[in-house]
This record gives structure tokens, sequence and C-alpha cells, in this order.
């Protein structure tokens, strides 16, 4: 009884998280256990019908042991990601804007992404609580039984938002990216119309010879040309493009696209002047961006040079008027 009364509200708490994360470690075990079990069974099919069919690449699994249990343990996870994704918590786990986030991020498979970033939401929305209390007990405020439950919400709110983050982070720089290869863009597609390619032959030399110049552009145009076969309009499978990197200048292109696709029509000339205009605000923002950059420079000589400018001017004066000083001090 002595034992239990000593107990505080932190210990109860991190004794707490401790049965929950044991309990879903052992949920994820036996979920693996049985992932691994299907996936021998299916090893011993395949190596049979290799076997029967000749033996052929029946050597390939053993030679590639250790590539494959990393493929079983990738797979299993994406599997738990997506029955999470797919269960009671998807709502919390998955929102409709992180949904989005991890389909604009540029993922060669959004399904897979999506399930990753689930089962990591999840799994650091667990772990990171658990380790902040535990270090919460062993540093930082042991005896107040706030402590850990502070470090507790902290750990969640990190581990929650920590997957959001880095997702963000990545789409930002695809935008910057889209915002750069916009120029080049443009004048591929104003050559390619000038030799007498419609625009749908256009989109595909664009996403076909020119994925490495434009990596990101070229992957959204590949997207939106897969959408367009499949029935969609012009309009329509542009829409990801000019809505997803809140680039205005590349939602007029995707409009002029659609408007010359549907009307028909010469596009050289609004091309070049779209380019020239592009062009034109490109300079006036690398000419602020050096205006900034040399008042920030003006800081830094500040900072570093006027100290050593002092000493150098005035050291001398300095020098001589403390000798003065101590002059009249020794009188």
């Amino acid at each position: 009884m002595d034992i239990l009364r000593s107990w505080n509200a932190s210990t109860l708490l991190a004794m707490a998280l401790m049965l929950v994360a044991a309990g879903l470690l052992v949920l994820g075990l036996s979920m693996a256990r049985r992932l691994r079990s299907q996936g021998r069974s299916r090893q011993v099919v395949d190596q049979a019908l290799a076997a029967r069919a000749g033996g052929a690449t029946s050597a390939a699994p053993q030679a590639d042991g250790g590539q494959g249990r990393l493929a079983a343990a990738a797979r299993a996870a994406d599997t738990f990601g997506k029955r999470l994704s797919e269960g009671r918590l998807a709502d919390a786990l998955l929102a409709a804007e992180d949904r989005k986030l991890v389909d604009m991020a540029g993922y060669a498979n959004p399904g897979t992404a999506r399930s990753r970033f689930v089962l990591i939401r999840f799994g650091l929305a667990i772990l990171l609580p658990v380790a902040a209390v535990m270090l919460d007990l062993r540093q930082h405020l042991p005896d107040m039984p706030l402590g850990a439950f502070v470090a507790a919400f902290v750990g969640f709110a990190i581990g929650y938002m920590l997957p959001k983050w880095i997702v963000q982070r990545r789409l930002a720089r695809r935008r910057r990216q889209a915002a750069d290869e916009l120029p080049l863009l443009i004048d591929l597609l104003r050559l390619l119309q000038g030799v007498g390619l419609s625009i749908d032959q256009s989109l595909q030399v664009l996403v076909k010879e020119f994925g490495q110049v434009l990596p990101v552009l070229s992957f959204e145009l590949r997207l939106a040309s897969e959408l367009y076969v499949r029935g969609r309009s012009r309009e329509q499978s542009l829409a990801r493009l000019a809505t997803g990197f809140d680039n205005d200048d590349l939602s007029a292109i995707c409009r002029l696209i659609a408007q010359v696709d549907q009307h028909g029509g010469a596009v050289q000339e609004p091309l070049n002047r779209f380019g020239e205009r592009l062009r034109d605000k490109r300079r006036l923002e690398l000419k602020e961006k050096v205006g900034k950059t040399t008042v920030k420079m003006t800081g830094v000589m500040i900072v570093t040079l006027l100290p050593a400018l002092l000493i150098v001017t005035g050291g001398a004066g300095f020098i001589a008027v403390l000798r003065g000083l101590s002059r009249m001090g020794g009188m």
C-alpha cells in the first residue's frame, strides 16, 4: 500500500502510455507475423512454379534474400498503413487537407505514399509521447504531476505534425522548382507549336523528351495527359496543375492551353508575349532580391567592419587620451 501511495500522477501516466505502446507493439508483431507467413507461403508457391517451369528462377530468391526480406517488411508496413487509413482513425490520421498535400507532393505512387504517411504519423504519435514522458521522469520535473502530461502532449503534437511538416516542405520545394521551370516550358511549347505540332503532340514531346530538364512540370503534364486520354476534357485534366501550385502564371498558361485546344487558333504570339512578360517579372524579382541582399550585407559590414575601422582610425587618439589622463593622474 505504501508503494501505491507513493506513486504520483506522472508515474501513472507513464505506465499507462507504456501499456498502450506495449499493446500496439503486440498487435503490430502479430500482424507482421501473419503477413510474414503469407509471404513465405507465396514464396513457396512461386518456387514450386519456377521449378516446374524449368528451375530458371529458383536461385533468385536465395540470392536476393536480404532484399526480399526488406521488400516483405515494406509491403507489411504499407498494408498496415492502408488498414489504418481505411479504419476508424482514417479521418484523424489523414484529413482531406493532408490527403491533398500528399497527392501534390509528387510521389510516384500516391496510394503507397498515403499509407506510409498514416503509418509514420501513427507510430510517431505513440512513440514520441512515451519517449518524452520517460525523459521527463528521468531529467525534468519528476515530482510534478503536470510535468509528464505536458511532456506527453508535446511529444504527441510533434509526432502528429512532423510528417505533415515534412510533406509541406517537399511541396514548397516542388512549387519553387515549378516556378523556375515555367519560362523554359513556355519557350519549348512555343517552339513545338512553331514546327506545326498540335497541343497534344507538344505535351507528349515535353513529357517524353524533356523530363530531365522539367522534372516537376513534365510529371504533372504526364498525369494531365493520362487524364485526358481517359476521357477528361483538357481543362479538367489541367486543373491539378493550374490550382495545385498557387502560381498565377502557371494557371494562366493552363487556361491558354485549354482555350487553344478547344477553340483552335495561333498560339505562338500569345506564348511569346506571355514569355516576355514572365521574363520581365523574373527580372524585377531578381532586382528586388539583389536589393534585399545589399541591405543585409550592409548590416553585416556594419557589424564586422565598423569595430575594426574604429580601432584603426581612432585607436591612436584613444591611446593618446589614455596616456594624457594617466600622466595627469600621476601628477
